[in-house]
């Protein structure tokens, strides 16, 4: 039985038990007091009858996992079909259950075999949060403690690893995959899942309480400008305004902290570009979805285990000015390449685009004259700053506000200096008014009634916005 894939010698690996995390009720409310409660700290509850119907589920799927390991040969599993595997799966699982007199229903029983699937196959409990669409991110602290994202707010899952090892094994599987490896010597990496995911990883010793793992899952339907529109990260006025920005060519920075849609923003400004212009695109890890026709896609490489050839963004950007580009697209610039950065927008590279970690505009400003003084080049801060104010025209800033929500909440344009100051005008603003009970954010976008210093461009090349969309809009 199990020819096909049978393999001369046994193996076993011992597989994950699942177990439920949940929250311990509410305690209750405080005396009236003008401070707000504190959070309180999610807890493992005690072990009531699901607990325990889980604890069991999971030594039922270590057994059967060993079964699997000792008659699948996995390296002829390459070239099978998924059905064949899976009939496979089924079929070694209801004999080991028939040999232990072990019975269960038949949704036990499809849970069980898809949960070895994945195990086999996949990257075993977390493959359910990535077929999850509603999941953003992937937090993992330690096999016991699983965090996700959903619209903007991190909540505690029931799903477990087995023990350290267990989650490991998962990660040795997703970083050996693309060629890296994790261990004491190399305990970080980052990598990018099949899909195009985001993947960090810090095991331990540096990680203290368990291996730390973060996946920012790739959105395989990308967000254009109308859809940004319609979830309110912005106006059309606003969007009638970068839609002139970069069809005309001003030099881009989207501004944001860490989650705050940066890429998202990038990806539908591009969705602006002339599918005639030749664009290169320059990231750590893949993300950016351009549509134009004539795209070229670089990615960065870390060195090798012996400290050898890494290819940094900077290197890929020297490159790719000796490739022709019509604009070059970098997904962040966070060291030396700033230099190249902005000389290629100084030096007819017209229209490219990069981000930048900065919660404003004018931090945005200093952040590149730090990295400038970062990158070990002396010079002059006004040489520098005016470096900055001729290669750049226009910051966007994107915000995570406090209740998860992503909003554009400033537009400004650099103008140009006034003696040793860059000067900046801002073109529209999110006007925050207040919170409702249930912390959501009460706010509006507005105008600032100041007229765009690019306006004649912009009339020149067929884009002459009309002044309504510069006008104040007052607080209803």
């Amino acid at each position: 039985m199990f020819s096909k894939y049978k393999k001369a010698a046994p193996a076993a690996t011992p597989a994950p038990v699942a177990a439920k995390v949940t929250e311990l009720p509410k305690a209750e409310a405080a005396p009236k007091s003008p401070r707000k409660p504190a959070p309180k700290a999610a807890t493992v509850a005690p072990l009531d009858k699901e607990r325990k119907r889980k604890e069991r589920m999971g030594e039922i799927k270590l057994e059967l996992h060993r079964a699997l390991l000792d008659n699948l040969n996995l390296s002829a599993l390459e070239s099978a079909t998924e059905k064949d595997l899976r009939q496979e799966i089924s079929a070694i699982s209801a004999e080991v259950l028939e040999e232990k007199n072990i019975v269960l229903n038949r949704e036990d029983r499809q849970t069980l075999n898809q949960e070895l699937f994945d195990e086999v196959t996949g990257l075993g409990p977390l493959e359910t949060l990535l077929k999850d669409e509603t999941v953003n991110d992937i937090l993992v602290n330690g096999p016991q403690q699983i965090f996700v994202e959903r619209d903007g707010k991190l909540q505690l899952t029931d799903i477990t690893f087995k023990d350290e090892r267990h989650l490991l094994r998962i990660i040795d599987k997703i970083v050996s995959a693309v060629g890296r490896r994790v261990d004491e010597s190399n305990p970080y990496v980052d990598a990018r899942l099949k899909d195009g995911s985001r993947f960090n990883a810090m095991v331990p010793p540096i990680a203290v309480d368990g291996s730390l793992v973060s996946i920012r899952k790739f959105k395989k339907d990308k967000l254009g400008i109308d859809d940004l529109v319609n979830f309110g990260a912005f106006t059309e006025e606003m969007a009638a305004y970068l839609q002139a920005a970069v069809a005309t060519r001003l030099n881009v920075i989207v501004s944001g902290g860490t989650g705050s849609g940066k890429t998202t923003t990038l990806n539908a400004l591009s969705s602006f570009i002339d599918n005639a212009e030749r664009i290169l695109t320059i990231e750590d890890t893949a993300e950016l979805q351009l549509q134009q026709t004539h795209v070229g896609r670089m990615e960065s490489r870390p060195p090798n285990v012996e400290g050898k050839g890494e290819v940094s963004p900077r290197d890929c950007l020297k490159n790719a000015l000796r490739m022709r580009p019509d604009r070059i697209i970098v997904g962040e610039t966070r060291g030396e390449e700033v230099i190249d950065m902005l000389q290629a927008m100084n030096t007819g590279h017209d229209g490219s685009m990069t981000t930048i970690h900065a919660n404003s505009a004018r931090d945005g400003v200093s952040r590149l004259e730090n990295m400038i003084a970062m990158a070990g080049i002396e010079m002059p801060i006004k040489a520098v700053r005016s470096q900055i104010s001729s290669a750049v025209n226009l910051i966007v800033q994107a915000s995570r506000l406090q209740d998860g929500s992503r909003r554009m909440t400033s537009i400004t344009e650099i103008t140009g200096m006034e003696g040793d100051v860059i000067s900046m005008q801002e073109i529209f603003r999110f006007q925050r008014v207040g919170l409702t009970p249930d912390n959501k954010i009460i706010g509006h976008f507005t105008a600032t009634g100041v007229r765009s210093h690019y306006s004649e461009r912009f009339r020149l090349w067929g884009y002459d916005l009309p002044a309504s969309v510069y006008e104040p809009i007052a607080a209803e």
